[in-house]
């Protein structure tokens, strides 16, 4: 790409008959979802796995564990999984991301018992519209839908891939809740156990995906392939941590981050970027908190004599690797 201030900050629209200039393509890895093949760059295919974790991996799927990795925000933990799930051809991953909020409940499945009494009270009986609840037939599979874990758990030749984002951003009980999950493959879904038929049709996190539930209960035939991301903001009860393979993200060094680069833009030979990389390593090195996105960022607007001038290169430079104010 070049560097074109497609914004003047003039708030003045193209004259009559000028041509409105084309944003350019975004960068390989802000392709939308589903088109990073189509950008020639696949994080799956860009990633390079720091030394030790191939085999962390493999032993993770040897044992059918979940691999938790912790490591700072921006090192790649969550392009693992991706990676893992294109080499073994696992399919879609699911991604459940952790927030404060996030109940296992809501990873397994939602019930939206509301939306069933309306669907309920509008169903016409005898060519009309009832408003008191009259009438039979209503499909509560229309209203349970699987989340990301209850997606991963279905029955299936092969296991699904499946990313735990941001484990420590949870509640302090959520940890020890997956663990009886995680131990049995299945679980339970009252309302489909109670309900007056045998098998029920239910939505799944796949995109159009249904599958039929037997008696309200849930278990897979291959454990899934999961992987929990951690930035190492807490510490977690022994018991989780015994049933998790372990892995942290070493320190980055210049040859890993010129890989990073390298892999995701090419060549790398030219001063500016390898300026950019050492400038990146430097606040690394100094505790300062920055993310690999960030110096990707950087390298791919300002190589080569993209900005005009070096007070503007030196001035972007300085906004694209700011810290991330917490070390």
């Amino acid at each position: 790409m070049s560097w074109t201030p497609y914004y003047r900050g003039t708030g003045v629209p193209p004259k009559d008959g000028a041509q409105v200039p084309k944003l350019p393509a975004p960068p390989p890895w802000r392709a939308p979802a589903g088109q990073e093949a189509d950008s020639g760059k696949d994080p799956a295919t860009t990633y390079r796995p720091i030394p030790g974790l191939v085999d962390a991996v493999n032993a993770a799927l040897h044992l059918r564990r979940p691999l938790l990795l912790t490591g700072r925000a921006g090192s790649g933990k969550s392009t693992v999984i991706r990676q893992i799930a294109v080499e073994l051809g696992l399919g879609q991953v699911l991604h459940w991301h952790i927030t404060s909020r996030s109940t296992l409940a809501d990873a397994l499945y939602r019930y939206d018992a509301l939306g069933r009494i309306h669907a309920h009270n509008l169903r016409p009986v005898n060519g009309r519209i009832r408003t008191d609840g009259e009438g039979h037939g209503d499909d509560i599979g229309e209203f349970v839908q699987l989340g990301p874990l209850g997606t991963a758990l279905l029955p299936g030749g092969r296991p699904r891939a499946l990313l735990i984002d941001e484990i420590d951003k949870s509640d302090l009980d959520l940890p020890s809740d997956l663990l009886d999950v995680l131990e049995r493959g299945g679980f339970e879904i009252p309302e489909l156990a109670r309900y007056h038929k045998a098998k029920t049709t239910v939505r799944t996190a796949d995109k159009e995906g249904t599958h039929v539930v037997e008696r309200g209960w849930i278990q897979c035939t291959e454990f899934p392939v999961i992987v929990l991301t951690s930035n190492g903001e807490r510490d977690f009860p022994a018991p989780f941590l015994r049933r998790c393979i372990r892995f942290d993200m070493p320190a980055l060094s210049e040859e890993t981050l010129k890989d990073i680069v390298t892999a995701h833009l090419g060549d790398i030979e030219d001063s500016i970027t390898v300026a950019l990389v050492m400038d990146f390593l430097k606040k690394l090195n100094t505790g300062e908190y920055v993310a690999i996105d960030q110096l990707l960022n950087a390298v791919y607007l300002l190589r080569g004599g993209h900005a005009p001038d070096p007070d503007q290169r030196q001035s972007l430079k300085n906004m694209l690797l700011q810290g991330l104010g917490r070390g």
